[in-house]
């Protein structure tokens, strides 16, 4: 069953930007990815041509949480889109870090349109 929104959080998140569901949860895209896109598993590791994958479980401020509900990101990752493997936490620290200087941790991120959202959203339920 499809809802017209979804709460995520204090947001409403549109129902085109939400690719899969169960009863207990939904995957959507995301507004702000950090990288071109973040979402289900072996999916994404497929569709993007990945080797792997990293999940980081936000859960607080302190975890650079910015929507007060816990949620997890699944980064598709590549050999070599960092020098060293581990400096993907380096990257995720410094995001943390400029959270606590600026108290804005995306302000380098632009928000996506609802129609970029929608198109991605659309192909990754091509594929599910």
């Amino acid at each position: 069953m499809s809802l017209e929104c979804y709460a995520f959080g204090p947001h409403k998140i549109s129902h085109t930007g939400v690719f899969f569901t169960t009863h207990l949860s939904f995957a959507m895209v995301n507004l702000r990815p950090v990288s071109p896109a973040q979402k289900v598993g072996g999916m994404l590791e497929c569709y993007h041509k990945a080797s792997s994958l990293t999940f980081t479980i936000q859960d607080g401020p302190q975890s650079g949480q910015t929507v007060p509900h816990v949620h997890i990101h699944i980064v598709p990752r590549k050999g070599g889109d960092f020098e060293r493997n581990d400096e993907i936490y380096d990257a995720i620290n410094e995001k943390e870090q400029e959270l606590k200087k600026n108290l804005d941790l995306d302000q380098e991120r632009r928000d996506r349109s609802l129609e970029e959202m929608s198109q991605e959203a659309d192909e990754y339920r091509k594929i599910l």
